[in-house]
């Protein structure tokens, strides 16, 4: 079976961008940075981006391309069974995932239709608060709105890499980076938006705690979509003739862009307006909805942020199936089509309990958790960090030569940038997902 290919340089950087910049940017970002200090917290994120966030994406995607495979097949060619567990990790954590992305997903969905028809014009947090809890305690609704995003989702993975994916993203990429630029002018012309602008451009040491590298860590890695086989995978269909250096420097660049104009979007408003920027998750479907019905032309600029919110989801959710869908194909011989369906149906079964935990289930607990918090905190804490520290240790001491043979050969990069490369795949990027397995686990 001939291997589908990217068409072109930028296809393949918008598709990746597109992986990146999901929820992680738009909805978790600007509250992360609030509950962290706002300047502090972005400078140790963008210096944790700089060096651990490029080096890993890098070498997921040079994994990819020299084996033209899934993750599976990926690890299984190039480190034999002691390291085929390591790509399906990635395999099982897309599922694990889309069980509880696709859920928050639809709930975008459903609010871009609640903006536009007026129902969210109350001022007061507590009334908002009320009707998100209404919202997603009932028993069908929010399912609905989850399985309405997953047939977006197969539309567009089903249709292939070049006519699906690669299509998709060069029209959702540059809508979602136009809806940002028009939020941010908005924003930024507010009364008091000086005062967001300084919280998150200005770093307060004082703030910053151990606690804060932690956050600031998990962000860069849950931002980038590492340790999942997305970027393995869009790797794998990627021309020989790309610089992957260069290439990846861009698709970083663009994911930190989408981070910051979005906590230049949100922190601002909510300075503006009197509100606590460290409200946690509740920022974006509680206190914005609160904010946009006290300023004039709300309704407009509310339905665009849920709009850009659903964007975001839906480019990161097409990133997330690809590597189950990739290894199905590759490993088994199924018709694209076929296993697209499958694979939406299981995440979507695994949908159910997510939903129902904020309702009919809320009693229902699993390791004191509720079904919703258990995928998140085992995909998040456990699935992702570990294929992350699986990916890094296997290149980093087992695949070392060839992972520079295919990176840097003909790229003319200093040898010690590829040595200061090679330090933090071995040491550095392990020592700081063991941060995050420890951190999780309340050991610091």
């Amino acid at each position: 079976m001939n291997r589908e290919h990217w068409g072109s340089r930028f296809g393949f950087i918008m598709a990746a961008a597109g992986s990146a910049i999901g929820l992680g940017n738009v909805w978790r970002f600007p509250y992360v940075a609030g509950e962290n200090g706002g300047g502090a917290f972005l400078l140790i994120y963008l210096a944790i981006i700089a060096v651990f966030g490029f080096s890993l994406a890098m070498t997921e995607i040079a994994l990819g391309r020299a084996t033209q495979r899934n993750p599976v097949g990926a690890f299984r060619q190039l480190g034999g069974r002691l390291w085929t567990p390591a790509g399906y990790l990635g395999v099982i954590a897309g599922f694990v995932i889309l069980s509880f992305y696709c859920v928050v997903a639809g709930w975008t969905l459903a609010y871009i239709g609640f903006m536009a028809r007026g129902l969210l014009g109350s001022t007061d947090p507590a009334v908002l608060g009320q009707s998100f809890e209404a919202f997603i305690g009932d028993p069908w609704i929010p399912l609905y709105y989850a399985a309405g995003f997953m047939a977006l989702v197969v539309l567009v993975v089903s249709s292939g890499v070049g006519r699906g994916i690669e299509r998709a993203n060069k029209w959702l990429m540059p809508a979602l980076f136009l809806l940002l630029l028009i939020l941010l002018i908005r924003a930024v012309t507010l009364p008091g938006a000086g005062e967001g602008l300084r919280f998150l451009l200005m770093p307060d040491f004082s703030k910053v705690s151990g606690a804060t590298f932690g956050a600031a860590l998990a962000q860069a890695f849950f931002s980038l979509s590492l340790g999942m086989g997305c970027l393995l995978t869009y790797g794998s269909y990627l021309s020989r003739s790309t610089r992957i250096p260069t290439t990846t420097a861009t698709v970083v660049g663009l994911d930190l862009l989408a981070s910051l104009m979005a906590g230049m979007i949100v922190l601002p408003v909510v300075f503006s307006f009197g509100f606590d920027p460290s409200s946690g998750p509740g920022l974006t479907f509680v206190t914005l909805p609160a904010i946009f019905a006290s300023m004039p032309g709300g309704a407009i600029f509310g339905v665009m942020f849920f709009l850009l919110l659903a964007i975001a989801a839906l480019t990161s959710a097409i990133s997330i199936l690809e590597p189950a869908v990739a290894y199905f194909v590759d490993e088994y011989g199924y018709t694209r089509r076929r296993t697209v369906s499958i694979c939406a149906l299981v995440c979507l079964a695994l949908a159910v309990p997510s939903s129902l935990s904020f309702g009919h289930w809320s009693g229902l607990k699993i390791l004191d958790r509720s079904f919703f918090d258990l995928m998140d905190y085992t995909a998040t804490n456990l699935m992702l960090p570990l294929g992350a520290l699986l990916t890094s240790l296997f290149v980093g001491w087992r695949w070392a030569a060839g992972a520079r043979r295919e990176i840097f050969e003909g790229t003319g990069i200093a040898g010690i940038w590829i040595s200061v490369w090679l330090l933090v795949l071995r040491f550095v990027a392990p020592a700081g997902l063991v941060w995050i397995f420890l951190a999780s686990s309340g050991l610091l």
